[in-house]
């Protein structure tokens, strides 16, 4: 199954973070991350005052479940010292699962895709440099969206591909 994961990070060196986050997740069984979106420098949203975020997509192949999927990524934040604490506040890294093929899901702590992926363009922007039409929520198209202003104002470009299969 195709799957798209969203990255992000902001604390510690947060390119360092990010990369190893990928190498992580392609080492997890039934997992194959096939390529990465450039890394964004991107504004908080919401939560208190903190640094900005770096963030990246990457697009993976995976025999796993949409659960078991989100499990190898929260295994892999556990792994690169994820402490939950304040909801939307700083993180030394965060990675959500935005689609799994074509599929929804709304379970328990589980919703796919991302409830809240269209309003962000942390996510949109990298996501859009691999999937040109992805599945959204409630069925929209990408094309059907009416973005806040500013949503894509605040996403600069910092680093090139992060690098898979390594």
């Amino acid at each position: 199954m195709r799957a798209f994961v969203g990255l992000g990070s902001n604390l510690g060196d947060r390119l360092a973070t990010l990369q190893r986050a990928v190498d992580l997740l392609g080492r997890r069984p039934g997992i194959r991350v096939v390529r990465s979106s450039r890394v964004y420098e991107t504004a908080p949203v919401g939560g208190p005052p903190q640094p900005p975020f770096l963030n990246a997509v990457v697009e993976l192949e995976t025999l796993l479940g949409p659960r078991e999927l989100l499990e190898a990524c929260l295994g892999v934040e556990r792994a690169l010292g994820r402490v939950r604490g304040e909801r939307w506040g700083p993180r030394t890294v965060d990675l959500d699962l935005l689609t799994y093929g074509r599929e929804e899901v709304d379970e328990e702590g589980l919703v796919v895709p991302h409830p809240r992926m269209h309003e962000r363009g942390f996510v949109l922007v990298p996501l859009l440099e691999l999937d040109a039409d992805p599945p959204l929520p409630g069925g929209r198209r990408v094309g059907s969206l009416r973005l806040s202003p500013g949503v894509l104002g605040e996403v600069e470009p910092v680093a090139p591909a992060l690098e898979v299969g390594r």
